[in-house]
């Protein structure tokens, strides 16, 4: 307070005073707008997809589990995630091995290709799958003179899943490898560790937090995939009909119970990869 303010008298003092800022109204609609905005989008369609499922009791929805087509086509989506992931982890981490680790010509083109699926729409992804293994695709007339079918198979079904689930493993390891740098590794050489125990013993823990997230998002996509598997398949139930597919048929046969039953499914599957990803995230320390 400077010596002319104490002159002041009281009131006019208090009115120099400063006062307190008032509710910030637009932030407070913005925030009730964006609420409203995923309730609406989110929230309650996910809601109706539980109050669906369950509306006449646990017993339908139990009785609904036990469909030989509803089994089949949990057990196909489970096929898919078993071959989908082991594939793009092994190329993930190779890719990422080679790309965080050496500086060559076409790098940055090879990180664009890694990258292209997710730029591409899955039923242009399941279109190039067919133009090239189809009946007159590219390979199409050398595939059929070796009795081998690729389109509305499962071949097919596994090129669409690893096709779109490709790039989460490599995109997660590569900053993780980045940042890790190459010490501790030259170290290990130096003392006489080969590639491989490099690998298993140095490189490996360092990235683990890292692989197990591009494992689980790769996991995720693999088994909700529809775009891409709805054009290669053919969606023949009890034969080419994964999961998301058995929620579209059974919705279009008027089989509603039956849809919203499976679609609980992945509702769940998305929750618990939800889960997961917070955990990870929380021990790797970042947010994606």
């Amino acid at each position: 307070m400077t010596q002319n303010d104490s002159k002041l008298p009281p009131r006019l003092h208090s009115r120099n005073q400063k006062r307190p800022l008032p509710r910030n109204w637009v932030s407070i609609f913005l925030i009730g707008l964006a609420v409203l905005y995923v309730a609406l989008v989110l929230y309650i369609p996910a809601a109706n997809v539980f109050f669906q499922a369950f509306q006449k009791g646990v017993g339908p929805f139990l009785s609904n589990l036990t469909r030989s087509d509803f089994l089949n086509a949990i057990r196909l989506t489970l096929l898919l995630a078993l071959i989908a992931v082991p594939v793009n982890t092994i190329f993930g981490l190779c890719a990422a091995w080679a790309i965080a680790r050496h500086k060559f010509p076409g790098r940055t083109l090879i990180l664009s290709i890694i990258d292209l699926p997710f730029s591409i729409s899955p039923v242009v992804a399941g279109l190039m799958i067919v133009l090239l293994y189809g009946r007159q695709g590219w390979f199409g007339t050398a595939l059929e003179a070796n009795n081998i079918k690729i389109i509305f198979a499962f071949p097919g079904m596994v090129l669409a899943s690893a096709f779109v689930s490709l790039p989460f493993v490599a995109r997660e390891v590569i900053p993780v490898l980045e940042e890790i740098g190459k010490d501790q590794e030259e170290a290990a050489k130096i003392l006489g560790a080969n590639n491989w125990q490099i690998f298993w013993r140095v490189t490996l823990p360092s990235i683990r937090w890292g692989l197990l997230y591009g494992l689980i998002l790769t996991n995720a996509r693999a088994m909700g995939e529809f775009g891409a598997v709805s054009v290669v398949s053919g969606n023949i139930a009890n034969k080419t009909q994964s999961l998301p597919l058995f929620v579209e048929e059974a919705y279009k046969q008027y089989e509603t119970e039956a849809a919203y039953s499976a679609a609980v499914l992945l509702a769940l599957l998305a929750v618990v990869t939800l889960v997961l990803k917070e955990i990870l995230e929380r021990k790797t320390g970042k947010k994606v």
